[in-house]
């Protein structure tokens, strides 16, 4: 089962002051504290300089309060150190050694909103799940390494109020940006091929004390500018994750590490939380429409003498989520269907009807999901689909 840091951290140590004799007089206090040798005063590190954070629940504020910066130990009680420099961080040293059939050691991160109650300073969040979500977008660039356990991995948490101290009770998003080693997330795979903010996801869910869905990026990154969480946020809506009524109340960065992870380096992160829109003051002069529209496109991916295999592309291009799906070409060469994947695939004549699996009907707003088929005959080229939305 999967925890996180339910408890505010130790509050930190205070700092030495200076302990003497008690002065007799005004006077006497005011030559004393005039004899402090002015060597002393270096001795207070400036607000923003790099800390060392070993502590298992270990935070510090950084860039003025508008993030945090946390250790995050969770899985594991094995040492690990991080250096923090503003909304930078390196791990320093680590000694997990977790197997990476179960949980990972820690998750060190930086986040912005509130964790287990603690939260920063301006950050724009809680936001409601609803048609007036405001954009949430995120830059990270991170530097990793080719040896050990981690993902590199976005974490985004909703809650059934706009503010908990306890652990949130909607659900946990995972947006994995890249990995190194044999690792997974939590639960299995319902979805793949998935296009969100300019990229192609696989989705997994699981259910746990919450809701649990993460997205693995095909190929991989190490970096990326302005990723729509919005969008992310929207496409698990449409998959039952995420209620339209909860609030998302922290988006954190960081390491999910299982074995190793001295190194791993954010170099630089960043959220930003735009505004709502406005609704119209005056009712519409038509009335509202169903906004729910798709288009699909085949491609011949494999051919050879008696056969070949294809892909249909579906792709909604309306401003709602679409529900359901179906998809509708003819042959002109004879094919025919021998078997389908992702979709059912039926076949009367030379017409062709595909619908959506039960586990890739729900495509978000500028989403897509695909399917395939093994088909006898010669290639078909690229025929005109017809998509009908669900």
């Amino acid at each position: 089962m999967k925890a996180r840091l339910k408890g505010r951290p130790a509050p930190p140590q205070g700092r030495s002051v200076l302990k003497g004799r008690a002065a007799k007089g005004r006077a006497a206090l005011a030559a004393a504290l005039l004899a402090v040798p002015l060597s002393l005063v270096c001795l207070v590190a400036p607000a923003d300089a790099a800390t060392q954070l070993c502590g298992a629940t270990d935070t510090v504020s950084v860039d003025g309060g508008e993030y945090i910066a946390q250790n995050n130990i969770w899985g594991a009680e094995t040492p690990q150190c991080i250096t923090v420099d503003g909304t930078s961080f390196t791990v320093d040293s680590s000694g997990h050694g977790n197997s990476t059939s179960g949980a990972p050691a820690a998750y060190p991160s930086l986040f912005k909103g509130c964790h287990w109650g603690q939260c920063t300073t301006g950050s724009g969040l809680p936001v409601q799940v609803d048609g007036d979500m405001p954009s949430v977008t995120s830059d990270w660039s991170t530097t990793v390494t080719g040896s050990g356990a981690y993902n590199v991995a976005y974490d985004l948490w909703y809650n059934t109020t706009p503010t908990t101290s306890e652990a949130p009770d909607g659900a946990e998003m995972m947006i994995w940006l890249d990995y190194q080693g044999p690792v997974q997330p939590a639960g299995t795979r319902i979805a793949s091929g998935v296009q969100i903010s300019g990229a192609t996801w696989d989705v997994w869910t699981t259910q746990m004390d919450w809701r649990y869905i993460a997205y693995v990026r095909t190929g991989g990154a190490t970096s990326v500018d302005d990723i729509d969480l919005r969008a992310f946020t929207r496409d698990a809506v449409a998959r039952g994750s995420v209620e339209e009524d909860w609030y998302l109340i922290d988006v954190e960065a960081g390491f999910e590490i299982w074995q190793g992870g001295a190194g791993l380096t954010t170099n630089a992160f960043s959220v930003e939380v735009g505004g709502t829109t406005t609704p119209p003051t005056d009712p519409p002069t038509d009335p509202p429409t169903d906004g729910r529209a798709c288009s699909a496109t085949l491609r011949t991916d494999n051919s050879w003498n008696s056969g070949f295999t294809a892909t249909v592309t579906v792709t909604n291009t309306g401003d709602e989520p679409l529900s359901g799906w179906s998809a509708d070409w003819t042959f002109t060469g004879g094919q025919q269907v021998v078997n389908g994947w992702n979709a059912t695939v039926t076949q009367s004549g030379s017409d062709v009807h595909a619908e959506n699996a039960s586990y890739n009907g729900a495509v978000p707003e500028g989403g897509s999901a695909s399917f395939g088929f093994q088909g006898a005959g010669p290639a078909p080229g690229a025929p005109a689909v017809t998509c009908t939305a669900g």
